[in-house]
C-alpha cells in the first residue's frame, strides 16, 4: 500500500447536509483554497471533513491540536537511531508531499507561534520551508489545508490572529434543527425515530442554558451516545443522565434542572 493510499477514507462517513456546504466545499477544494470550519463542540465539523475527503477521493491526515504542540510536531524533526540521525516528516509535511487534505482540529488550542508555520501553505506560494533540513517543499497539487475551532471558546489568549484567519475561506456550523438532528441520531444508531426526537428535545433544553450556567450545550455527539446506550438496553433516563448531563456539568442545580427535563420527556420506568 502506498503512503497516499493508507490515508484514504475507505468507508463513507455518514453526513447529513444542512445546506449547501457539500457543494461549496467541493468548489473550495477545486480551487485548492484553504478552509476554516467554525462551530460548537460535537456539531459535525470533523465528520463533515471526513465525508468530503471520502467524497473527493483524497487522503486525509488529521491532527488534534493541543497547547503542547510545537512546530516540529507539525513539520517534522531529526531523530536518533542506531545508524545516526534521520529526518521524520510531521503530519503537515506528509500531507504537503503526498497531496492529502490536512485537517488541523481545534487549531486555537495550539500556540500562535506554532500555527504560523502554516502561512506559506495558505497563499499563492503553497510552500513549506523545512528550516532544520534546509528544504523547501512545493505542496502537491492535491494538497489542501483545513482548520476547525469552536468560536464559543474564543478569548484573548485563545483565538486566531487576523493574519491567520484571513488566509481561509470559512463555514459556520451549528447543531441541526430539531427534526434533522433526530433523523441523524436515528440514522447513526438505528434507534426509534420517536425516541431520537425526545433525546433531541432534552439536548435543546440543555442548549438553552448555555451562558446561564453552562459553558457549552449538549452536542449532537452526546445525543448519539445516549441513543447508543439505549440501544444496548439502558433506560432512556439513565442514558440521558450518563451521556447528556453528567459529562457537561457538576453544578447540582443545573443537573436537577436537566434531570427534570429528562423526566418530563420520558415516562418514568
Amino acid at each position: 500500500m502506498s503512503n497516499r493510499e493508507q490515508f484514504l477514507v475507505k468507508v463513507e462517513p455518514f453526513y447529513q447536509a444542512q445546506g449547501r456546504e457539500v457543494e461549496l466545499y467541493a468548489a473550495a477544494y477545486a480551487a485548492r483554497l484553504p478552509v476554516m470550519v467554525k462551530g460548537p463542540t460535537g456539531c459535525g465539523k470533523s465528520r463533515f471533513v471526513e465525508h468530503m475527503a471520502w467524497r473527493l477521493g483524497k487522503p486525509l491526515i488529521t491532527v488534534a491540536c493541543n497547547e503542547d504542540m510545537t512546530a516540529s510536531d507539525l513539520v517534522g524533526r531529526y531523530l536518533l537511531d542506531a545508524s545516526g540521525t534521520r529526518w521524520l516528516d510531521g503530519p503537515l509535511t506528509t500531507a504537503a508531499r503526498i497531496g492529502a487534505i490536512c485537517y488541523l482540529d481545534e487549531i486555537v488550542e495550539a500556540r500562535q507561534d506554532t500555527t504560523v508555520v502554516i502561512h506559506p501553505l495558505t497563499d499563492h506560494r503553497r510552500t513549506l520551508p523545512l528550516d532544520k533540513k534546509g528544504e523547501l517543499i512545493e505542496a502537491h497539487p492535491d494538497f489542501q489545508l483545513v482548520i476547525s475551532y469552536n468560536p464559543g471558546y474564543q478569548s484573548l489568549m485563545k483565538d486566531l490572529k487576523q493574519s491567520t484567519k484571513q488566509r481561509f475561506t470559512a463555514f459556520d456550523f451549528d447543531y441541526p434543527e430539531a427534526a434533522l438532528e433526530a433523523q441523524i441520531v436515528a440514522r447513526e444508531t438505528g434507534i426509534d425515530a420517536g425516541v431520537a426526537a425526545q433525546l433531541v428535545k432534552v439536548a435543546r433544553a440543555a442548549r438553552n442554558l448555555k451562558g446561564h450556567g453552562l459553558d457549552e450545550g449538549v452536542s449532537t455527539r452526546l445525543v448519539v451516545y445516549a441513543a447508543t446506550l439505549i440501544g444496548h438496553g439502558v433506560t432512556a433516563q439513565d442514558a440521558c443522565r450518563m451521556a447528556m448531563v453528567r459529562p457537561i456539568t457538576d453544578d447540582a442545580d443545573i443537573r436537577a434542572t436537566l434531570d427534570h427535563a429528562i423526566d418530563a420527556s420520558f415516562d418514568a420506568a
